[in-house]
């Protein structure tokens, strides 16, 4: 298993994952696991929306499942609740979603 980088500081990731509260999952992974269809199915969804639900089913190693999923889409992995993973990619040409700023002190 390989941990993804965090780029983002936690107060980001603490509001983006309050911004997924309530969204439906947009992707889900079966039994099967992590396929190429699933990775191109987050990709997808993460150049759609950005922000994504992906829920996942009886996983054998959650967090592993995660990382993978957040790495080979190169989102950043806000998120591990039960077995819902929350990712975020912004959308480099049009960014949706404004993440809160700090002041540098």
């Amino acid at each position: 298993m390989t941990n993804v980088q965090r780029s983002l500081p936690g107060f980001q990731r603490k509001h983006l994952r309050k911004l997924a509260h309530g969204r439906k999952p947009a992707v889900m992974v079966g039994t099967g696991g992590v396929s190429e269809a699933v990775h191109r199915a987050v990709d997808q969804a993460l150049s759609d929306h950005e922000l994504i639900v992906v829920k996942l089913h009886q996983p054998p190693d959650k967090k592993g499942m995660a990382s993978e999923l957040a790495e080979h889409a190169g989102a950043e992995l806000c998120g591990l609740v039960g077995h819902t993973v929350i990712l975020y990619r912004a959308n480099p040409e049009d960014p949706q979603i404004e993440l809160p700023q700090r002041d540098a002190d």
